[in-house]
């Protein structure tokens, strides 16, 4: 469920639909946090992007601070979608470092990040044989 469309997808999709909700809806806690919560698992699952902590962000744009709620749909661009994207890029890199795991699962996107972990991986690779030499 943590692939990278995913990840991407159902945060923004979520944030989306929070906002959205929190901007139509009257400010009746009980109300628009369900409906919130619920609507951005109807959205994820359409658009195929199911990533369960993505209810969450729909749930913080409504029930979030003051600070969340005066963004508006800035909540979307910063913090989601910059936080989702540091966090696939940090899960690129340390997932892709040793040749045991790989990330994504989906060889299309396995191919386009190798450039990313190669580097890592060759001295990685030098140290194992000067150990075996050993």
């Amino acid at each position: 469920m943590a692939q990278p469309r995913n990840l991407i997808g159902g945060h923004v999709i979520s944030a989306l639909v929070g906002v959205t909700i929190a901007k139509i809806c009257p400010p009746v806690i009980w109300l628009t946090a369900p409906l919130a919560v619920a609507f951005s698992i109807i959205a994820m699952q359409i658009t195929k992007t199911l990533h369960p902590p993505g209810g969450a962000t729909a749930l913080i744009a409504v029930i979030g601070s003051e600070k969340v709620k005066a963004l508006g749909y800035w909540y979307v661009l910063s913090p989601v979608l910059t936080g989702g994207l540091i966090l696939l890029a940090v899960a690129l890199i340390f997932n892709n470092l040793t040749p045991n795991r790989k990330y994504p699962t989906d060889g299309r996107f396995s191919r386009t990040f190798k450039w990313v972990t190669a580097p890592t991986r060759n001295v990685i690779s030098k140290i194992n044989q000067k150990r075996r030499k050993r």
